[in-house]
């Protein structure tokens, strides 16, 4: 059957400027990076972006290596939106990535002009797409120069492959110089995606400065620290759970029982605010509005469903801000 979107897609999603530029992002995101790759069921894949789409997310983000095998969660985006969403492409921002090993030799890593480029040619054929709207550094590059790094960002948005550019995993004095050099080339910085969730909230020191500072956006990864704050290990480990699984990022010993006992304070507060623990966690990040939106990962349909609903409830009193600073120094 052919896939129509809602027509009231757009009734209830909640839109942030990125920084000072002209781009709206939805406040919540959808990431492939996990459950759209090659091992992964298609028919799964397909409903979850069918329902983000419907429920307002207009922005899908990959990178080269997701998957795995890498490469394959591109592979499958780029069938469904010819099958699904090729009438709507004008609707979406489709982003994707490049810094990490993607092939073997001494060209398919880092940051250098030869690796970015040849990586997003890869990407758009992989998706049958003529640019994407964001492209990102995945990675600052030690042993390439910034300049070059972003020099190749340049040259991507003046060749037309890309529309937007930002940087992921830059500290706040890498990107800082990342911003100089790309406002001097010409073609400002949109977006700055970093790991940001109440567990790891390395980017409030220096970093939000920054961005504010230069106008820049920003989009937190893992918001959810990869299911950690949410239900789901309350009482364990699960065995469809990340943790559990061969492919998976998150490790058992980073399932702590100090952490365990932190999800459980936050997890009953929660249920004082009438939300779930993975509703409240997506308020936090965006909390204040210095996070232009929260880049969820999903493995069914529900999940994106009890995401979304988070923007039900995005205001926090002062008293329940410092409860969860307590919470989380404890």
């Amino acid at each position: 059957m052919t896939y129509q979107a809602s027509k009231q897609r757009y009734s209830n999603m909640k839109y942030n400027r990125a920084g000072n530029s002209g781009l709206l992002l939805p406040a919540i995101s959808l990431g492939l990076w996990h459950n759209f790759g090659g091992v992964d069921t298609f028919e799964n894949g397909r409903s979850m972006l069918r329902r983000a789409f419907d429920l307002g997310i207009t922005h899908f983000d990959l990178a080269n290596n997701y998957g795995p095998p890498p490469g394959s969660a591109e592979e499958m985006f780029g069938k469904l939106l010819d099958s699904d969403f090729a009438s709507y492409r004008d609707e979406l921002i489709i982003s994707t990535k490049a810094g990490y090993h993607m092939w073997d030799g001494p060209y398919g890593d880092w940051g250098s002009k030869k690796y970015l480029i040849s990586s997003l040619d890869q990407s758009l054929r992989r998706m049958g797409l003529d640019y994407v709207d964001i492209f990102y550094s995945h990675r600052p590059d030690p042993h390439t120069p910034l300049e070059e790094t972003m020099g190749a960002l340049d040259l991507i948005v003046r060749q037309g492959k890309a529309l937007y550019v930002g940087v992921s995993n830059y500290n706040a004095e890498q990107t800082a110089q990342a911003i100089r050099i790309l406002n001097d080339l010409g073609t400002p910085m949109l977006i700055h995606q970093p790991r940001y969730s109440m567990l790891n909230r390395w980017i409030e020191d220096d970093l939000q400065n920054v961005l504010t500072e230069n106008g820049v956006g920003s989009i937190a990864f893992c918001p959810l620290a990869q299911g950690l704050l949410t239900n789901k290990y309350l009482s364990g480990i699960p065995s469809d759970s990340r943790a559990a699984k061969d492919t998976g990022r998150l490790t058992e010993d980073q399932v702590s029982d100090d952490t365990i006992n932190q999800v459980k304070a936050l997890n009953n507060m929660a249920r004082e605010r009438g939300q779930t623990l993975a509703q409240m966690a997506l308020a936090w990040v965006l909390r204040e509005e210095r996070v232009t939106s929260a880049l969820i990962g999903a493995s069914k349909v529900s999940q994106i469903e009890d995401n979304v609903a988070a923007l039900n409830n995005l205001t926090f009193t002062k008293e329940e801000l410092e409860e969860i600073d307590y919470i989380l120094k404890s």
